[in-house]
């Protein structure tokens, strides 16, 4: 379940972020999908536990919210192809850990200095 490995790197916005300087439209259609991702209330939810450790079974993020463990894996997978989070199976678990890269890349863009 891994994203897969052909993926270009998530890098960090130009520069300065929005504050300074305009979005560039290579800038705009790579962090578009992480932003449009964290849109969803439950999805902003689940980055946050994520983030909040080194990795985090699905066993333990599935307790946390009144849905389907269908739902579940629809908004993980928009997680990750978003670029936000990846993943390991281990046996008939699947581990979810955050990219700091795209957590970086987000800020950068919202900072001001």
């Amino acid at each position: 379940m891994a994203v897969v490995e052909s993926e270009p790197k998530v890098r960090e916005a130009s520069c300065c972020g929005m504050a300074t300087s305009p979005v560039t439209a290579v800038d705009a259609e790579r962090l578009a999908p992480m932003f449009k991702a964290l849109g969803d209330p439950v999805r902003l939810q689940m980055v946050s536990m994520i983030a909040a450790r080194p990795e985090l079974c699905v066993c333990e993020i599935t307790p946390a919210f009144d849905l389907s463990s269908g739902t579940i894996s629809h908004h993980l997978k928009t997680l990750r192809e978003a670029g936000l989070v990846d993943c390991e199976r281990r046996g008939t678990f699947v581990y979810y850990w955050i990219r700091p890269e795209a957590l970086e890349s987000l800020s950068a863009l919202l900072s001001k200095a």
